[in-house]
């Protein structure tokens, strides 16, 4: 249902840009010429609001819609595809987008978007007279706790609507209870039977691990019927972000990921990253220059600072920075230890001896944090996610959970940068990685980076 009404929006998204385009035109806004130039440009709403719908406005059940959240998700939607618009104009210089098309666009598909939720919502309660001969029928077998745990999942979410015909239960003893609403009508013998005489789409397992051996025969009755038979995946206490199903070879695999993984955004993320980056290394060449040659003259040793850094899945790398302490100043970090002003595993010194004069001001307005955009560039990084920690770091960590950070690549900036820095608690500083891992969206990326930008102008936490 979500996908159908994406697929809905984004063409709507397209139509309203060519209703826009004839309106200006026979009001004379805009030439034949001019027109021609906009409906050439039709891609970018469609990418736009491809992405909007995806992951910025998302879809809301039609069930649940109040008019208030079908006008936020209007605004959002608006607000991404237009404003999109605006930044492609300004960017490429397109000059036939004049204010009244912009006017006339956001008009059009802001309202038309309103009205078409507001239809939507009436013909899906009021019109369609949906009966429950057309529900989805579900058979299932087990009538313990996650049994019932799926029943009233399944009757509080479904966008259509479900209809529980009844519950088979390895115990006979069971038959003709009520679970959860539901008749227990039989034990896994019955299978056949019950199928052949009801009308059943999907029969769903819930029966705990130990019974998963005896439901064979209910297997061979779903194939033999042709009906669609389902396990429920939750075999073990695994807080997962994502179940799915691999193959090897033949041989069918449950996955469960710890965090959500979605691999389209991910590459999204990715090309991003590359893109913004090789943009800033040719930007920043003649500053890095200069850093280069101010380094050099303050203090004996390279300009740049390498340290293997623990990334993604805890694989190891090279991560570079501009040197801002003295060339011995690892080998000094044990006669400064005790002075550590850190909570944690981590260490930080306001006015750490080792640090130059230099080094003192790139440290200040975070540029020594550029040469990072190599480890972008080379992958061993992103520009947003949680901060690659150091080996002695690391090995410092006291809980299995504080590992959980390195199922995400790590990145130049993430919610501790624009949440206080180094202020933090290193608890407080965890707590952020895990909250930004279990939330990570394009958008909040984007959130964060517009956030970092200020509070590196602003110097705000930085040591």
């Amino acid at each position: 249902m979500r996908r159908l009404l994406a697929v809905k929006d984004v063409l709507f998204t397209t139509l309203a840009y060519i209703v826009a385009i004839d309106v200006v035109y026979y009001l004379g806004q805009i030439s034949a010429d001019e027109s021609v130039v906009l409906l050439k440009l039709i891609p970018v709403p469609l990418l736009l609001a491809i992405f909007a719908t995806l992951r910025v406005a998302p879809q809301l059940k039609i069930r649940n819609e109040t008019l208030t959240s079908q006008v936020w998700f209007c605004l959002r939607h608006v607000f991404v595809v237009v404003g999109g618009m605006l930044l492609f104009v300004y960017l490429s210089g397109v000059q036939a987008v004049s204010e009244q098309m912009v006017l006339a666009f956001a008009l059009l598909l802001g309202g038309g978007l309103l009205v078409d939720r507001i239809f939507l919502k009436w013909w899906y309660l009021t019109s369609r007279r949906e009966t429950k001969s057309n529900f989805l029928k579900v058979l299932v077998i087990g009538t313990g706790s996650r049994a019932q745990r799926l029943i009233t999942k399944y009757r509080n979410a479904s966008e259509w609507g479900v209809d529980i015909v009844g519950a088979l239960d390895p115990d006979p003893s069971l038959i003709g209870r009520e679970v959860a609403g539901v008749q227990v009508v039989g034990d896994l013998a019955r299978i056949r039977e019950v199928l052949s005489n009801q009308v059943i789409d999907e029969v769903v397992v819930c029966v705990p691990r130990s019974l998963i051996d005896g439901i064979q025969g209910v297997a061979d009755a779903c194939r033999q019927e042709g009906v669609s038979l389902k396990l429920l995946a939750d075999l073990f206490d695994f807080d997962h972000g994502r179940i799915s199903l691999d193959r090897v070879d033949e041989l069918p695999v449950i996955s469960f990921e710890p965090v959500v993984h979605d691999e389209t955004a991910l590459l999204v993320k990715r090309l991003f990253d590359l893109f913004v980056t090789i943009a800033a290394l040719v930007l920043l060449a003649p500053l890095f220059l200069l850093v280069a040659i101010a380094i050099k003259l303050d203090s004996r040793g390279p300009v740049f600072f390498r340290q293997q850094r623990v990334g993604l899945h805890k694989r190891r790398f090279w991560m570079y920075k501009f040197r801002s302490m003295h060339e011995d100043a690892e080998a000094r970090l044990k006669e400064i230890e005790h002075l550590n002003e850190a909570d944690g595993p981590i260490f930080k010194m306001a006015r750490d001896p080792r640090v130059t004069r230099v080094g003192r001001f790139i440290r200040r307005t975070s540029i020594d944090e550029l040469p990072q955009l190599f480890n972008v560039f080379l992958g061993d990084m992103g520009l947003v996610g949680p901060r690659p920690m150091s080996i002695r770091d690391v090995e410092r960590f006291d809980s299995a959970i504080q590992r959980r950070r390195f199922s995400f690549r790590p990145g130049l900036v993430c919610l501790r940068e624009v949440s206080g820095r180094s202020r933090l608690s290193f608890d407080r500083w965890l707590e952020l990685d895990l909250q930004y891992i279990e939330r990570w969206s394009l958008w909040l990326d984007l959130k964060i980076l517009v956030r970092a930008f200020g509070t590196v102008l602003r110097g705000d936490g930085a040591v």
